[in-house]
């Protein structure tokens, strides 16, 4: 007789058929042991082990070196994605102050640069993949006199540009400066969160800008903003025999030799109103045509604008307040280095969309003032695009080996 068993659900299962399953697969096993350490081993091993990743692996081993003459994220070729983020000294900083947060940095920075948690960091697993991470660090005239360092003279606010600027103080200013440059979000987004708690009790964030670039673009185009435009396209070979318009030298703060000035300007951009112009209207306010970035004189991304061209009419076929025309550099010294990233921060249907311009200079009062001052006086794009943000920073020279950033401010 079978005997039955009464489950807790209500079903019933014969006792002995399971048994009998379970010899009978047993007995089916034992029987076919050598294929199982044979051919299946072989297989299950296979299963077991993962093809290997190799984005995964280029990500791990693409750590970017942090001690050097200069900061690293200057240089480089920006990665797609990046946070800006300005800190304030709590009130009643002092020197001890100053040189503890940025101890404090040098040391956080050089481990999540190499793809390692910080002392403090509780997820040193989202540190593992460092995808060529930089940070860059620039301080304000408030750090510099609390160190008891001498201020360049360019170190304050820029200019005011009352024709086309309606900066909001949420956007401006700031003790402090990081640049955190990455090829992956999440790594961004790790170190901003780290660099910022391990000082939270010295200094608070101001404000933070997110940006991307476009990591598909096609060879030889730096970058391509929000209203289509190929940005960024004439640059100072800064590597060669422009690193003098990047570097302060001789005729800045000693402290500062090997550093650098940077401008942070946040520009919003009108794209609804941008919708509404015709491709044509659009390439004679740039001066540049929006498939290829070249200017509309002709040749390629890189050829010179012919200022001089003019048409059947007469006119310039640059346009006069052409925004190629107008930032066109008069003088060797009004170059600088772009490394602009777009940013969308709209909330459902609300449009909050625009360029964080960034421009590293060796002085931005002699560089990128005319330039800037040109742009407001007349810009067809001023039409469709708003500062609305503003900053400078001293960017710190590169902290070598056993060295603190910012150590000779100190001396």
């Amino acid at each position: 007789m079978t005997r039955v068993d009464q489950h807790p659900d209500g079903t019933a299962t014969a006792a002995n058929g399971p048994r009998r399953r379970t010899v009978l697969l047993t007995g089916l096993a034992g029987a076919g042991a050598g294929v199982v350490t044979g051919a299946g081993a072989a297989v299950a091993r296979e299963r077991a082990t993962p093809a290997p990743d190799l984005r995964l692996e280029r990500a791990r081993a693409s750590a970017r070196p942090f001690r050097g003459e200069h900061q690293a994220g200057i240089l480089e070729a920006p990665p797609p994605y990046a946070a800006f983020v300005a800190l304030d000294l709590h009130a009643g900083a002092d020197r001890d102050a100053v040189r503890r947060l940025l101890t404090v940095w040098t040391d956080d920075i050089e481990r999540l640069t190499a793809g390692r948690g910080p002392l403090t960091d509780l997820e040193p697993e989202l540190a593992a993949v460092p995808a060529s991470l930089t940070v860059t660090v620039g301080v304000g005239p408030r750090v510099v006199a609390l160190a008891g360092a001498e201020r360049p003279a360019w170190l304050a606010p820029l200019p005011a540009f009352p024709q086309i600027d309606r900066l909001l103080a949420e956007w401006s200013g700031g003790d402090l400066l990081l640049q955190i440059c990455a090829e992956s979000p999440t790594t961004v987004s790790h170190a901003q969160r780290r660099l910022t708690a391990g000082v939270a009790d010295l200094a608070a964030v101001r404000w933070v800008q997110r940006g991307f670039r476009e990591p598909f673009e096609g060879p030889g185009v730096p970058m391509r903003n929000l209203l289509g435009q190929v940005d960024g396209t004439v640059q100072p070979d800064v590597t060669g025999l422009d690193a003098d318009l990047l570097w302060v030298g001789d005729d800045g703060p000693a402290w500062l030799h090997g550093g650098s000035s940077v401008v942070v300007r946040r520009i919003g951009m009108r794209l609804d109103a941008w919708d509404r112009v015709d491709r044509l209207s659009r390439e004679n306010a740039i001066g540049r045509r929006l498939d290829t970035g070249a200017p509309v004189t002709g040749g390629r991304v890189d050829t010179p604008a012919d200022l001089e061209a003019t048409d059947e009419l007469g006119f310039h076929v640059v346009d006069d307040a052409a925004h190629l025309r107008r930032a066109h550099a008069t003088a060797p010294h009004e170059r600088f280095l772009r490394r602009p990233y777009s940013y969308d921060d709209g909330v459902g249907a609300e449009t909050h969309v625009g360029l964080v311009f960034v421009a590293y200079q060796a002085d931005p009062v002699r560089q990128f003032v005319p330039v800037q001052r040109r742009l407001a006086e007349m810009d067809l794009l001023n039409l469709w695009t708003v500062p609305v943000g503003s900053a400078v920073f001293a960017v710190l020279p590169g902290a070598r080996s056993g060295e603190v950033l910012g150590q000779a401010m100190f001396a």
